[in-house]
């Protein structure tokens, strides 16, 4: 069953933006938004870069270079987390085995 998009509107660094967005990821969406006008702030707020968009693209380049720092860290996780998910269900067949 797919989700119609309803238009939210975002306010980031001082300006309105209007967007369609699925109920179902408002609540990521907003955290991405809050999350991205911390980052625009901090780079204007460092009086070093003037201009929105030279602001947006710094504060990008800063998330992106954030993402890829932890690249590493989270493919190990996700490794360890699989690792897991495997010796549960192992156990659990071996429980259902024993009950059968």
């Amino acid at each position: 069953m797919s989700q119609r998009s309803q238009p939210l509107t975002l306010r980031i660094l001082d300006k309105e933006y209007v967007v369609a967005c699925p109920e179902s990821e408002r609540l990521e969406l907003l955290a991405s938004v809050d999350y991205l006008n911390q980052k625009m702030r901090e780079v204007r707020n460092s009086g070093k870069i003037l201009g929105t968009e030279r602001i947006a693209v710094i504060a990008a380049l800063t998330i992106v270079h954030d993402l890829l720092q932890n690249k590493p860290q989270n493919a190990m996780l996700d490794a360890q987390i699989s690792q897991k998910l495997q010796d549960l269900h192992k156990k659990v067949e071996i429980a259902l085995a024993k009950t059968s």
